[in-house]
């Protein structure tokens, strides 16, 4: 953030300041007082379980300039403080005001599935000609925006903003913040069904983007989708249209895929960058055609490929022990599950492909269904050993023993634990593990026992073939 005085402050916040000199500059909004660096200004939230008014004076002991109170709370709290009405709201409009002051390119990104991977590939594509930044960490949302938009400062010539929603309107108010000039759509799927109530208002959510967007602005989205495409018809900007289908702007041919590598060519450029999963595809594709429409050159996009590193558990690849393990636990929803089964399918080895996965949450009344399918998608992709928990895991096993997988080579229960006594029988040498759920399930533990088992004090079960250390 450029430094801003607690008096410049003020006016958009419609705040009154209490104890603290006018003059004082703010230089970066922090949330947590654990985190507070001198020059920060400490924004104090109410949530549910935690109410931050409670840690302003530890902030302030930390190097805080000041603290953004509400009013409700503001008599109770010593030392420089703006007083606000509420603490979100103004967040929000800080943010919104900030954003119209900047130069910088504003680039949402949003889709049911590929949002991270394809915000962190734009980011380092773009990066090869200019200097920008992206979402900090899964910063998608009413709090987490905002903030992103904070790191902008003159030095920027772009920002990539990650963009979340769970019903209809959530993307037109992040849109009303950030202001965004391009917007990127990924794919579009039955994700957050609980909430959105059908995958046609999932549909008009995610588009919600598009209409945001200037006419002078653009949209990027994945056109081997016929609803997608039928949809962008209605944009009021310029669209570019990007898969592998022919009808697209831009189309990826001779695709070349194997773990640690994808190849493909674009109107006779040939691409390449480390990938672990043929599906980001569609992020590398959605980078190239925003890259390409603001000027970037081949050799630049090429380079910023190059730097490109799959974001922490979504399809990181790791050695443990005599075992590959794929880690994409940080979330799950039907299509990002069938992916990963196309991904574990097509995985060269060996040994046996094990699937471990946890429930798809928030689908609504159409959670069995959906876990029967990816039982069935399992059984469909050759994967030797299915491990499944949660409350639809018995869903999971209809599904896979209807699509032809025995019954000896599923295990499925609710708590997670529970599979780790199975798991331990069935892992061999060589074995390709992969591990996906959605983040309420905390799948990342799975990987943890793993890493222990790996350890050559562990114990092996006395009907499996001991595991290398």
């Amino acid at each position: 953030m450029d430094p801003l005085s607690l008096h410049t402050l003020a006016e958009p916040l419609d705040a009154t300041l209490l104890g603290g000199a006018g003059d004082l500059l703010a230089r970066r909004v922090c949330l947590d007082s654990r985190e507070v660096r001198p020059g920060d200004l400490f924004w104090a939230l109410q949530g549910e379980r935690h109410n931050s008014h409670e840690f302003v004076a530890q902030a302030l002991a930390a190097g805080a300039v000041a603290a953004v109170v509400d009013a409700e709370h503001a008599p109770h709290i010593e030392g420089p403080r703006l007083v606000v009405r509420q603490t979100l709201p103004a967040l929000q409009r800080l943010a919104a005001w900030y954003r119209r002051r900047q130069d910088g390119l504003v680039i949402g990104v949003t889709g049911s599935v590929g949002k991270t991977t394809t915000r962190e590939m734009l980011y380092t594509v773009l990066s090869s000609a200019h200097a920008g930044l992206r979402s900090r960490k899964n910063f998608n949302n009413e709090i987490g925006l905002p903030l992103s938009l904070l790191d902008l400062g003159s030095e920027h010539e772009f920002a990539v903003l990650e963009m979340g929603a769970g019903r209809r309107g959530d993307i037109r108010a992040l849109c009303d913040i950030a202001a965004p000039e391009v917007g990127v759509l990924t794919r579009i799927g039955p994700a957050h069904l609980e909430s959105f109530g059908s995958l046609d208002a999932i549909y008009e959510g995610k588009f919600e983007l598009v209409d945001a967007l200037p006419c002078t602005g653009f949209a990027v989205v994945g056109g081997d989708d016929p609803r997608m495409r039928e949809r962008a018809r209605q944009a009021t900007c310029a669209v570019r249209l990007f898969g592998e289908h022919p009808q697209n702007d831009i189309v990826a041919e001779e695709v070349e895929f194997r773990p640690g590598r994808l190849r493909f060519t674009v109107r006779g450029d040939r691409f390449q960058l480390a990938a672990t999963a043929r599906h980001q595809l569609t992020s590398a594709l959605a980078a190239l055609a925003v890259a390409r429409e603001i000027g970037l050159t081949i050799s630049e996009i090429q380079e910023g490929f190059d730097q490109f590193q799959s974001p922490a558990s979504r399809c990181r690849v790791e050695t443990i022990g005599s075992w590959t393990l794929i880690d994409d636990s940080y979330n799950a929803s039907p299509l990002a599950m069938q992916a990963a089964c196309e991904l574990l399918r097509d995985w060269p080895t060996a040994g046996q492909r094990l699937l471990i996965c946890g429930d798809m949450l928030e689908l609504g009344p159409e959670s069995a269904a959906l876990h029967q399918q990816l039982g069935r998608q399992a059984a469909r992709c050759g994967i030797d050993r299915l491990l499944v928990c949660g409350e639809f895991a018995n869903d999971v096993a209809r599904g896979a023993l209807a699509g032809g997988l025995p019954l000896h080579q599923i295990a499925c229960c609710e708590p997670l634990e529970s599979l780790y006594p199975v798991l331990d029988c069935w892992l061999s040498p060589g074995d390709v593990v992969l591990v996906k759920g959605s983040r309420g399930m905390r799948m990342e533990r799975a990987i943890q026992w793993l890493r222990q088992q790996a350890q050559p004090t562990s114990p092996v079960c006395q009907f499996a073939e001991p595991a290398a250390a």
